[in-house]
């Protein structure tokens, strides 16, 4: 029995936006413990996962990468790429069994250049999604450390 088809898109892009990237898509898959990229390395592509989860990774000096989120459907892995000096903020694994597309960076900052409406509605789908995860893990540390749990209930 074949799984469901499950379609990934850039979620908060506008539907002409998101067709413009979603022409510059390359199917990939990953096997599990699979890296995608190391903390510090060469941004030079993203991902939006289509089945699977990635867990982003931090490293931390005489232990093992610490996990601070984990990734699934329809989520951008990756935003290092679009702000120089394109190098990534954490690393990343895959969790599971992963398939998604795959854009190369340059292109895409490319495109982003030429097509100024594209490049805005990218930086800001981006600067989104960053600001969201921000915010998450401004949370979780709210809840691990802070004396009242975390601040939610502003």
């Amino acid at each position: 029995m074949n799984a469901p088809v499950t379609t990934s898109r850039p979620r908060g892009l506008p539907a002409e936006h998101q067709q413009q990237l979603m022409a510059l898509a390359r199917e990939v898959s990953f096997t599990m413990a699979a890296r995608l990229f190391e903390e510090g390395g060469h941004a030079d592509r993203f991902w939006i996962i289509r089945t699977g989860t990635i867990d982003l990774d931090m490293k931390v000096p005489g232990r093992r990468a610490a996990v601070i989120d984990s990734l699934g459907h329809n989520e951008l892995v990756g935003w290092s790429w679009l702000f120089a000096p394109y190098r990534w903020h954490l690393g990343a694994e895959a969790a599971s069994p992963v398939r998604a597309y795959e854009f190369d960076a340059a292109v895409v900052r490319a495109l982003c250049e030429t097509d100024p409406e594209f490049g805005r509605s990218v930086a800001q789908w981006v600067g989104g999604i960053v600001a969201r995860r921000l915010h998450a893990a401004r949370t979780r540390l709210l809840d691990l450390y802070g004396p009242y749990g975390s601040g939610g209930t502003r």
